[in-house]
């Protein structure tokens, strides 16, 4: 028998390309999540459709011309199409392609079935197009989660796949608690209730890495920054005191841990917050009771700005010097400053520096 023909190079191109660009399919798992997601998303619209259209067709009084026109619109076929019409957006494709693949489903709920299953979800979604599960189950034979479907993972944590028909049923646990199904304390609880289907973990003190009770006397063991005193009980470490921070830093202590902060501006290292905690004084600084404040060198004795036609302004640690009204600075040397139509004046005055640093 012979062989047919070979591929051609074009085409093989072609499904290599729509190999990379195309988007891969999402695994069998995810695809019964979302179908699912899909189907509870349908039922929910269509709830809220029966709610939009309850009293459309009815005037708001008590004829019974109205009672019946509102009786015939409740079960109609008009009323079916308007809710169906609007439970999925335009660019969902997985709800619209459930809704169209699915729609007789709904149409044969809606004639002759809702009100002996007035469920939706669990008739639509559950029992006929077997996409979802009842809560507490999971996967395709929708089996009960791990510690049963009346209470999964022992109320303690997450079945995987719960309510759909994927996922493996296991237990993703709250931070309390850890173990295949939920029952045991993990780092930083201990257990104040356990039988064979409840537990309940209770946090430790804030000192403990593991305890047995609720105090830092119960503490198995030390968090980090405690440490065991000699009544066995884990109380804080002073970091600060083995001098931790850099000179220009002073140490806070705190439960469990420590920080480095910044001296204030007036210190030459300091051991606390504010400019009374100053070891020294700052440059442009001076000790005056018992904190460090500026000194105003515009106000000594001898002139610190001494070059003429500028003036001194006193900063916080320093001083500048700055031409005064009238002048203006060019090229280091305070000139008269030219008025608008004026000619400039040609007289100058002795170069100066506009600023200073630190005495």
């Amino acid at each position: 028998m012979g062989s047919g023909p070979a591929p051609r190079p074009a085409l093989l191109l072609l499904l290599l390309a729509l190999a990379v660009l195309l988007p891969p399919l999402p695994a069998a798992g995810e695809r019964r999540r979302l179908a699912c997601s899909t189907c509870r998303g349908i039922v929910d619209r269509f709830n809220q459709g029966l709610a939009d259209t309850a009293k459309k067709n009815f005037g708001g009084g008590n004829t019974a011309w109205e009672e019946k026109t509102l009786s015939k619109y409740e079960s109609s076929e008009i009323r079916l199409v308007e809710i169906i019409e609007n439970l999925c957006d335009s660019s969902n494709f997985e709800c619209n392609n459930m809704v169209e693949e699915h729609e007789e489903h709904i149409e044969k709920w809606w004639f002759k079935l809702k009100k002996k299953y007035p469920d939706l979800f669990k008739w639509f979604c559950i029992e006929t197009i077997e996409v979802c599960c009842p809560a507490g189950t999971y996967g395709p034979d929708c089996l009960a989660c791990r510690g049963g479907s009346e209470r999964p993972c022992h109320g303690n944590g997450h079945c995987d796949g719960d309510g759909t028909r994927g996922g493996d049923g296991s237990c993703s646990c709250n931070k309390e608690y850890t173990g295949e199904f939920c029952l045991d304390c993990t780092s930083g609880y201990y257990s104040t209730l356990r039988n064979d289907t409840h537990s309940v973990c209770t946090a430790c003190h804030a000192a403990c890495k593991t305890c047995t009770g609720s105090s830092n006397k119960d503490c198995q063991d030390c968090k980090e920054g405690w440490i065991k005193n000699d009544e066995a009980a884990c109380v804080d470490l002073d970091e600060c005191a083995s001098s931790p921070c850099k000179d220009e830093q002073y140490c806070l202590n705190t439960e469990g841990s420590f920080s480095c902060k910044a001296c204030h501006a007036s210190c030459v290292g300091c051991t606390g917050e504010g400019s009374d905690k100053c070891k020294t004084c700052a440059s442009g600084y001076m000790k005056e009771d018992e904190k460090c404040t500026d000194i105003d060198e515009c106000n000594l004795p001898e002139k610190v700005c001494i070059k003429e036609n500028e003036d001194c302004v006193n900063t916080s640690g320093s001083y500048k010097c700055v031409c005064s009204e009238g002048f203006e600075d060019k090229d280091g040397t305070c000139v008269q400053t030219v008025k608008p139509g004026g000619e400039v004046e040609t007289e100058t005055i002795e170069p100066s520096h506009t600023g200073h640093e630190d005495l």
